[in-house]
């Protein structure tokens, strides 16, 4: 029978009913549904049948985008929609857009009538940095590469220009890729900035504005160095991250250090390296500002996008370097990470990329226990010779132990009495000493599936450290592949309590991955008619990941050297469906992954790209046709977006399996 109107309202209003979540920003609140898909009627008939309940979602896939619609290959693309089931077989379809923010290097409003750069950087002392590249026309920096963003609310919060819910973002810029002459590279060389966005939420539709950009004074904490992935915390703050911590044995002639130096202090010797490479935390004031400090105590390695566990206490850690490891604190207070222990696994036999094969387990080796006020001090006060020796050739002295660590091999002997201080300061050259499995590459984004105990880490490549016989595979740590796989993995990895570290103490955490497995891999191919070095089908290269308890699914973006077009895909963990949910702009990267199961009633999914146009080896195919393009769309190629995936209401459909 074709349905009424007062039909579709019953159906609308009993599949309402039972739903604990609404899908996506701007598809379901009560109503904007019924006005979309009820004509508007302010009354509705009593609802007799049993209400049908939230059943899960799923997402259809979009095709990869190609030069038959080079525009599409040139800025953000979104071909696919969220069905969201229902308990009766019911389903709602709703079409997917992006929405930005704003691109940065654009003007953004400041909260107090004016404007102010988006993505702009600043020295210690607050001042603009100017890039004067290009003689006749300086100009602030700001950033082509926004990077970790969290998604929150807090009490009692009032921001004025805001209508309706006030919500914050907190966004964080990891570098910029070139200054304005095009040839200058600018990656390090400045300091990252973070900023506290106040976004007004449309209680009806869900959608967001931007109403107030507020920079982050980072002074107090010395600024901040090459921040990446980040995360939001049980308790409400952004966790941030500080990566490829600068080698504090070489920064006195080091020219990126140098230059980020004095962006930074005006001098080429004020920074100290040993005050970078720690975990930073913005807490969000009432009224959009922000404050910041770091922990000096999770140790001093590639943070990368950390992931807290429910008990407020575990902290699961990425490690994007070549010879990175699995690093795990445990904070002796629930939320405070400014006290607590650091462990780094050692990874038992039977490591394998085959999703097929059978975990291989991991026993925890602790570092140390140490205050972030303690490794601080130490920190400024400790020069790098004073802590250990080291050699990049065999001196021939048995005291010194080879290593390799940060992709080098070296040769280390440890300064008497230095325990603590290599364990929280130079903590990728002592988890090597003391016998971590320190094998592998690129180790970057990790997350949580709470319901199951299982968390996620993504390897954005499989190779150097991590292949049998190569020069930077340690012999006997446990990571040991017979063939690289460039396109990368995400491990999966269990959680348990109970555990006991190298010397018989109890470890404690009830959230300690035992074991590590292969999830999903992506595929290395020959280069195909576009470019494409790895399956176009499949991930490449997977760096944010982000998992939804309420859908079930693992968000994982890429950052490929082997896809021409990075992506943003959605992977259900229960029918293992990978589905492509959206394409970045070419030679850019998908990053800022953040996804937000409720609030306020909405569910989000944010997302940004880096550094469009960045065109590496991959992209002769298309370069000559999506440069100047990708030039108008972003500023020059100087310009990427922050925002998120929503839901086009008008485009949303009801049916009836």
């Amino acid at each position: 029978m074709k349905s009424t109107p007062e039909t579709s309202r019953r159906r609308v209003l009993q599949m309402l009913a039972g739903m604990p979540m609404l899908p996506l920003a701007g598809t379901l609140s009560a109503s904007s549904v019924l006005l979309t898909a009820c004509g508007g009627s302010d009354s509705a008939a009593p609802v007799t049948a049993a209400p049908a309940t939230y059943n899960g979602v799923s997402f259809t896939a979009m095709a990869a985008p190609n030069l038959s619609n080079a525009a599409a290959m040139a800025t953000t693309t979104v071909g696919s929609s969220m069905t969201v089931n229902f308990s009766d077989a019911s389903k709602l379809d709703i079409k997917l857009t992006y929405q930005p923010f704003f691109i940065t290097g654009t003007q953004v409003p400041d909260g107090s009538g004016g404007t102010i750069l988006a993505g702009g950087y600043y020295d210690i002392y607050g001042q603009p940095i100017i890039d004067n590249t290009v003689l006749t026309s300086p100009r602030q920096y700001f950033s082509d590469s926004p990077d970790g963003t969290s998604l929150l609310t807090v009490a009692n919060a009032k921001v004025t220009g805001v209508k309706g819910n006030t919500v914050f973002a907190v966004v964080q810029f990891e570098y910029t890729t070139w200054a304005q002459d095009g040839v200058t590279p600018m990656y390090g060389k400045l300091p990252s900035p973070i900023a506290v966005l106040t976004l007004d939420q449309d209680p009806v539709t869900g959608q967001l504005k931007l109403v107030k950009y507020h920079n982050v004074d980072t002074s107090a904490v010395n600024g901040l160095w090459i921040t990446c992935g980040a995360s939001l915390s049980p308790w409400g703050t952004h966790l941030s991250s500080e990566e490829y911590e600068p080698n504090a044995f070489t920064a006195a002639t080091d020219a990126q250090f140098k230059a980020f130096s004095t962006n930074l202090y005006g001098s080429a010797t004020a920074a100290n390296p040993y005050n970078y490479g720690h975990l930073p935390e913005v807490t969000v004031n009432t009224d959009g500002t922000g404050s910041i400090k770091k922990h000096y105590c999770l140790g001093r390695i590639s943070h990368e996008l950390v992931q807290v566990m429910p008990d407020n206490r575990t902290v699961f850690m990425g490690d994007d370097a070549t010879n990175s490891g699995y690093f795990v604190f445990v904070a002796d207070k629930e939320k405070d990470l400014s006290s607590g222990s650091l462990y780094v696994a050692k990874v038992g036999a039977g490591f394998s990329l085959d999703p097929a094969a059978a975990a291989a387990p991991l026993t925890w080796i602790k570092l140390g226990s140490a205050t972030s006020a303690e490794i601080k001090k130490l920190a400024t006060t400790l020069k790098a010779t004073d802590i250990m020796d080291v050699k990049t050739t065999d001196p021939l002295d048995a005291t010194y132990t080879k290593v390799n660590a940060n992709g080098k091999t070296e040769w280390i002997k440890l300064v008497a009495g230095m325990e603590k201080a290599a364990a929280f300061l130079e903590t990728h050259r002592y988890a090597a000493l003391v016998g971590a499995s320190m094998g592998f590459t690129k180790m970057e984004g990790t997350t949580v599936n709470v319901k199951d105990k299982v968390a996620y880490s993504a390897l954005q490549n499989c190779q150097a450290s991590m292949v049998a016989g190569h020069a930077l595979n340690t012999v006997g740590n446990g990571i040991s592949i017979a063939k690289q796989l460039v396109a990368g993995a995400v491990m999966a990895l269990n959680l348990q309590g109970g555990q006991l570290d190298d010397k018989g103490a109890a470890i404690n955490s009830e959230w300690m991955p035992v074991d590590t497995k292969a999830l999903i891999t992506g595929e290395d191919i020959t280069a195909d008619a576009l470019g494409n070095t790895a399956n176009p089908d499949k991930i490449a290269n997977p760096d944010n990941l982000k998992f939804s308890e309420k859908m079930r699914t693992l968000f994982i973006g890429e950052d490929s050297g082997q896809h021409v077009n990075n992506f943003l895909w959605a992977y259900n963990i229960d029918t293992k469906v990978l589905s492509r949910i959206m394409s970045i702009p070419a030679g850019g990267e998908s990053t800022g992954l953040h996804a937000v199961d409720e609030l306020n009633g909405w569910t989000y999914i944010m997302s940004n790209f880096q550094h469009p146009g960045d065109w590496g080896s991959i992209h002769g195919v298309v370069k000559g046709t999506l440069d100047p393009l990708i030039k108008a769309n972003y500023n020059n190629k100087a310009g990427a977006a922050v925002g998120y995936l929503t839901g086009q209401v008008a485009q949303m459909k009801l049916s009836k399996a």
